[in-house]
């Protein structure tokens, strides 16, 4: 199962691309995708969606993970963000694959066992969880983190899902 990270910015956005065959990880390939800072916010936005369609093009994924949004003192910021975040729901959406949503807190929790690590503890287990990894960025590396704890999370949403139906 071929699964997509994704850590939304409206500057820098990062995505990761993980292999997770059962307990098995394995790093396919991370980056960014960087925004021009200036311009209006409607080509910005076209810009992170088609640089997001061609990552998605050219890995394949069956499935994607979003890291969810979290609300700042600045108001303007957080909807800026928002919508960023939005296309980067929207992306794979368009392309048919299913779309899960993790908060940052259950991210770290999932990776480093605190709800509250900081970046570079992020990194560290990402390197740990997926050998040979080095990882682009920060924000590469908190999109490959969406991505394991993806891995992590969706067979157990699939074993209630299987329960409920029964």
């Amino acid at each position: 199962m071929r699964l997509l990270g994704l850590d939304p910015g409206l500057r820098v956005t990062g995505w990761g691309i993980v292999d997770a065959d059962g307990n098995r990880l394995r790093h396919v390939a991370d980056g960014i995708v960087r925004v021009p800072a200036d311009g209006p916010l409607a080509d910005r936005l076209a810009a992170l969606y088609e640089a997001l369609e061609r990552v998605i093009g050219a890995h394949a994924p069956d499935e994607a993970a979003v890291e969810e949004t979290f609300v700042n003192r600045n108001a303007a910021a957080t909807l800026k963000l928002g919508q960023a975040r939005g296309v980067v729901l929207l992306a794979p959406a368009r392309r048919g694959l299913p779309v899960a949503e993790y908060a940052a807190n259950v991210v770290k929790q999932s990776l480093v066992g605190v709800g509250h690590a900081d970046k570079q503890q992020v990194m560290m287990m990402v390197r740990t969880l997926l050998p040979g990894c080095l990882a682009a960025s920060p924000d590469a590396a908190d999109a490959l983190a969406v991505a394991i704890c993806h891995a992590h999370h969706r067979t157990t949403r699939s074993l209630w899902a299987k329960a409920a139906a029964s």
